[in-house]
């Protein structure tokens, strides 16, 4: 595959791309009411994207503001044919620029902890790593069958 320069931009709510990308990665997002969580809060959420030269998205991240110096990684999905050419890197700069311009001071993500060893989130937590997040705690917040792991990068 070649290496495609993808640009994340602020979008408009984009809840049926959200549903289509989550539907095609069942690995990662297998859990029907959590999809349709997702779904929900991608009609009101801010969205960020990336499409493909023919318009379509291709990724998909949501953010949460929950105070003015804090913004949460509430998603990030990536279809499947583009994972690992740099979607998922283009959203988190395009979003990390922008929370400096606004005075954020730490990005959040939470993400499926370490004590699970499912392969596919270590590799979510790797790249969150890449990206200069830091683990914080492991939680019981989703569950005891699903550890939540809160990530935090200092801006």
């Amino acid at each position: 595959m070649t290496s495609v320069p993808w640009l994340a931009t602020r979008d408009q709510p984009v809840p049926d791309d959200v549903a289509r990308l989550l539907d095609t990665l069942p690995e990662w997002f297998g859990i029907a009411e959590a999809n349709a969580d997702y779904v929900d809060a991608a009609r009101t959420m801010e969205t960020w994207s990336v499409r493909d030269c023919a318009g379509r998205v291709v990724g998909v991240t949501l953010v949460a503001r929950h105070f003015p110096h804090v913004a949460e990684i509430h998603l990030i999905v990536v279809d499947r044919e583009v994972q690992g050419s740099g979607v998922g890197t283009a959203m988190l700069e395009a979003i990390e620029a922008d929370a400096v311009r606004r005075g954020v001071r730490m990005l959040e993500v939470k993400t499926l902890g370490a004590s699970d060893p499912d392969a596919g989130y270590a590799r979510t937590r790797h790249f969150y790593e890449k990206f200069g997040f830091l683990a914080l705690e492991e939680t019981d917040l989703w569950g005891e069958e699903s550890p939540c792991l809160i990530m935090v990068k200092p801006l």
